[in-house]
Parts: C-alpha cells; structure tokens; sequence
C-alpha cells in the first residue's frame, strides 16, 4: 500500500460535529446489542494520533469506551506471549476499545525484524483478529499518515513546551530522521496486514481537522457495515450443520487396567517429586514459564494428580487455577480472554485443572455454545497454543481418563464420605447420563487438538497411583528434553 497514493474524501459539507453525533448514535446501537468494537489508531509519531482519539470519543458515553496507550518496550511485553497484552485489552460486549497504537505497533516501530519474525508474527495476529472478528466484534484500523515536513515541524512546535513529555518521544525524532526507511517499513507491513475482515484505512494527518473529519467518516461507513454483517453472522450462529467425519475411537480403545504396586509407587513419588521440583527451579532459572492442562472424565482424579505433582515444589512458582463456569464479566468477552490472562509471566508454572477445551465438552454437549462456536474453536484454541509455544514456555496437556464403572465408584465413595462430599454435586451424575455425548467430543477433541508443539498426554487413570507416576514422569521428561533444547539454541 502506497502512502501517498490516498487521499482523503472531501468532507466540506459534512460538520464534524454532525459526524460525531451520527458516530454516539451508532455506539448506542452498539450498546444496546452488545456488540463490541475495536479501534486501532496507528501510524507515524506527531501524526495527530491523539487528535483524532479525542474527536472520535467527544459525543461518546464515557462508561461504555476506554482508552488504552500502548508504549514500546514496556517490560510486560516480554514476559508473556506478544500477544497476551493485546487479547488481556480486547473490548467486552456493547463497548467500544480505542487502541493509541495498534497490535502492531512493535513491528512497525523496529525496522531491524527479520522477515521470518515479521512472517510469523503477522500470520499470529491475522488469526488473532479472526477469533475476534468470527466472535462478532467490529474492527476498525486506522493508519495516521504525515508528510516528512509537518512532522518535522510538530516536533519542533513541541521540544519547548510542558508537554514535551506526553506527546514526545525519542521515536518521534528517529521516526523523522530516518523518515523513507519508516515510511517503506510502514508501506510493508500494512500491506501485509491488510485483511479482508479487517482493512487498514490511511488517513492523511498533515491537517488535524481534515484528518479528523475523514477518520469519523470511515468510522461511520465500518460500523455501518458492521451492523450488518453481524445480524446476518448471528443468523449463521444458529446453523448446526458442520463437514467433520472423524471417528476415531480413543479414548475407547485405551487400555485402563494398568496399574503399579503399592511397593514401587512409594519408591517412586518422593523421588520423582524431588526432580519434579528440581527442574521447575531449573526453568525458573531459565525465565521459561510453563502451562500444564489437566482435562479429563469427571473423577478421573485430576486434582491428585496436581496434587502429588507439586507437592514438594515451592508453591511462589506455581499458580493452580480452578476452572469453573465463567463469570458475568468473563462472559462479556471472547471465551479465550480469561486465559489469556490466567497465563503465566516467564520463569512461573500455570496449571489449569480444566481449561479452555470447555468450549468442545461442556459447552458443546449441554448447548452453552452453538455448534458454529465451538466448531471453530479447535483451530483458535491451538493457535492460543501455538502463541504460548512460540513465546518458548512449556506446554503440556494431560488427559486423565477412567471407564464409565470407575467413575460410578468414585461418585458413591464421595456421597458416603463427608471429607469428599464437596466433590460432588447433581451435575455430575447429570453429565453422567450424557456419558457417550462426552466421549464423543473428547474423542474429537484429541483428534483435532494434538499438535507437535502442544501434544496431547493421555493418563490411563483407573488406578490413581498409576496414574499419579505417570503425570509425574511424563512432566520430567518432556521438562528436561525443553531444557535441553533451550540450552543448545542459547550456546549458538
């Protein structure tokens, strides 16, 4: 996309005023069907950014929108996934989002990426923007451009006032400086991200009002189009026809009768568990944060198992959380946002005892989620993966399984001892009576969520003891064979 080839529209005889009445009048209906709207504005520093920021909120109702800024090089970047950030801000339902950059903002800042990292990262946010567009929000981008003489000029307006520290930066200057090799960096990465669900509009901010006047304009025409697509997508919503025709059997042709003796299971739980909290000191050491994911039947015994697993571990490492049914405000936003923001910070261990796979089990088999939702949320749910594998964190999924006889036991020893009691409730034996419901979507969950990078463990759990070595081993040796690849790229 050339820069200079655009040209603003001839607005003279629109008032922006006008404009950003039409433009409260669009949130409100926004609003009213919760429908969530996400702003980017990016560009060039000193291209009239917070201009237009503040044009586009002027008539808006200050509750339902938010500013968020996002600078370079804040510390958080680097510690989570680059993506994490961004999907932690994503707006809730009926709210509008104005992002003072972009989620490229570091890839249009820094002109040393190489083009593999750009490829990569690009190719992430593109189907980031997917899950986002798919889950009915409305996305608007635009790109702030400006002449090599204005911006000149505005960051001389600026060197000596009191303001200098808000609206300067040293990027404003090196922008300027090296103003061709930015505008040709910009030129390819706009490119590139200019998606057919989500175009970059190029506004011309040599002129504040002009610049304003336009961007409201093309706010005007996206919510428009956005309205509409979205009442034909919810429609869409209710299809339940889909083209899968796997059926492959596995968790039916698992051999649960394996078991360990009473003998060997105390020889090894003490050690495995001292290497177990050896080694997550060792990632510790290495700023390599770790997602472990337990899944499985009801009563499988997924707790004991992260139970005897961090047993011995300094529990400042670890976080456990308890995934239960989302909240009002969890609710109000794309499924995956609140674990995205579950994620562990680099050097820490998050541990999901159930976790997003709740969109293929439970919310497929009691109807929480339409057959269109949660069909597309395998190919979401492993790219999430794939930002936390990309990152280089550790990621391990462990799928405890036992047969349909076991779990009867399990639920009636929980009824007659109060110690369990808690563990179980009415749910549980309602699932129970959707049993073969439950099998099917996890059979298709293991099948089409075991990837390279993010492989499906499978515990054969009918025997806890057995179950509980084999978490533990499972985790040493997929552990030590990440340390190890982490040391050999780090000794190039």
């Amino acid at each position: 996309m050339k820069l200079d080839e655009v040209k603003n529209i001839d607005y003279k005889d629109i008032g922006r005023s006008d404009l950003q009445q039409r433009l409260a009048r669009l949130a409100r209906i926004c609003e009213n069907l919760e429908i969530p709207v996400l702003i980017m504005v990016d560009g060039f520093e000193s291209s009239g950014r917070g201009y237009v920021i503040n044009s586009i909120t002027q008539d808006l109702v200050p509750k339902f929108f938010d500013v968020e800024i996002f600078h370079e090089n804040e510390n958080i970047d680097d510690k989570y996934p680059f993506e994490k950030r961004f999907f932690d801000s994503v707006p809730q339902k009926g709210h509008f989002k104005i992002f003072d950059r972009s989620f490229y903002y570091k890839l249009f800042q820094d002109l040393e990426w190489d083009d593999d990292y750009l490829n990569d990262k690009i190719d992430s946010l593109e189907k980031m923007e997917k899950m986002l567009y798919d889950d009915g929000t409305i996305i608007i981008k635009i790109f702030m451009n400006v002449s090599e003489e204005v911006q000149k000029k505005r960051i001389e307006d600026l060197k000596d006032t009191n303001r200098t520290s808000f609206y300067l930066s040293g990027q404003d200057r090196k922008e300027n400086e090296n103003y061709k090799a930015y505008k040709a960096h910009f030129e390819k990465i706009l490119e590139a991200t200019n998606f057919n669900y989500s175009p970059w509009t190029i506004i011309n901010g040599d002129d504040f009002k002009e610049a304003s006047t336009a961007v409201l304009y093309q706010m005007l025409e996206a919510l428009t189009i956005g309205l509409e697509r979205i009442s034909v997508q919810r429609m869409d919503n209710k299809n339940t026809e889909r083209s899968y025709e796997g059926n492959l059997q596995i968790i039916e042709n698992l051999d649960l009768s394996k078991t360990i003796s009473d003998e060997e299971y105390k020889e090894k739980k003490d050690e495995l568990q001292k290497e177990v909290r050896d080694i997550m000191f060792d990632l510790y050491d290495r700023n390599i944060s770790t997602v472990l994911v337990f899944e499985g039947v009801d009563a499988a015994g997924k707790d004991g198992a992260i139970e005897r697993l961090i047993k011995k571990v300094d529990p400042r490492l670890y976080t456990v959380h308890a995934i239960s049914a989302p909240t009002t405000e969890e609710l109000s936003r794309h499924y995956l946002w609140r674990f995205y923001n579950k994620l562990p910070e680099d050097g820490y261990v998050g541990i999901f005892s159930r976790s997003w796979y709740g969109r293929v089990m439970v919310e497929r088999v009691e109807g929480f989620a339409s057959t269109c939702e949660w069909n597309r949320a395998y190919d979401e749910m492993v790219e999430f993966e794939k930002q936390i594998s990309d990152h280089g964190s550790l990621i391990m999924k462990f799928f405890v399984v036992i047969d349909k006889g076991e779990q009867y036991e399990r639920f009636k020893d929980r009824e007659n001892n109060p110690d369990k009691l808690y563990k179980i409730t009415d749910e549980d034996w309602r699932n129970r009576d959707k049993w073969d419901a439950y099998i099917e979507a996890m059979d298709e969950m293991l099948a089409r969520t075991d990837v390279e990078y993010a492989p499906w463990i499978i515990v054969e759990g009918n025997q806890k003891k057995y179950a509980r070595i084999k978490v533990m081993e499972e985790f040493i040796k997929r552990a030590k064979a990440h340390i190890e690849d982490f040391d050999a790229n780090n000794d190039k």
